[in-house]
């Protein structure tokens, strides 16, 4: 039985709002030095598949106007912070980091924006797959076997997930200035 859209209490929000009450405690328990931590590892591995379960259940039940809004402010939470932890820690590079950030920052307020005015702004392809190279860049730094020995790999993670954060800003951008010259034009018309 489908969820009316204006519900607050549903099993697909209560998992959103876990991840983003338990997002602290990952944060916490990234080391203070480089080396990774299974614990940290096995938490930021069920958070960020949660994401998944999320959106499962919000698909069978419904989505509703909370979780729309929740699920990528839970995204953005894990993992900016997360990213920022592992700056603070030595770990990531600073550069990096705050470019997804003014990215995440931006499309969020168009998004907000936008939403006002009753237009969806689904993620793209491109921006599910900047997401999952976030996670897994932040994955493979805290995850023991590969934080010290292969930063070639969450690094370069890293740095791809920038040009997926650049370029799904500017599709969203594009979509946007091509949506309102369409509008611009059936007025005219």
């Amino acid at each position: 039985m489908p969820v009316d859209p204006s519900a607050i209490a549903t099993w697909a929000n209560l998992v959103t709002v876990g991840r983003v009450l338990i997002a602290p405690l990952m944060f916490w328990m990234i080391p203070e030095q480089p080396g990774g931590a299974w614990a940290a590892f096995a938490l930021w591995f069920v958070l960020c598949s949660s994401d998944g379960i999320d959106g499962y259940l919000a698909r069978r039940h419904g989505t509703t106007n909370l979780g729309t809004f929740l699920d990528p402010l839970a995204d953005k939470v894990l993992v900016l912070g997360a990213m920022f932890t592992l700056v603070s820690r030595n770990v990531f590079w600073l550069l990096p980091v705050v470019i997804i950030a003014g990215r995440e920052i931006g499309i969020s307020l168009y998004r907000t924006f936008v939403g006002a005015k009753g237009v969806s702004m689904p993620a793209s392809k491109i921006a599910k797959w900047k997401t999952l190279t976030q996670q897994l860049s932040v994955g493979f730094a805290i995850a023991p076997l590969t934080a010290v020995d292969s930063k070639w790999l969450w690094n370069g993670l890293l740095w791809i997930s920038v040009v997926l954060a650049l370029v799904s800003g500017a599709q969203y951008m594009w979509r946007a200035h091509v949506g309102k010259s369409s509008a611009s034009l059936s007025q005219v018309s």
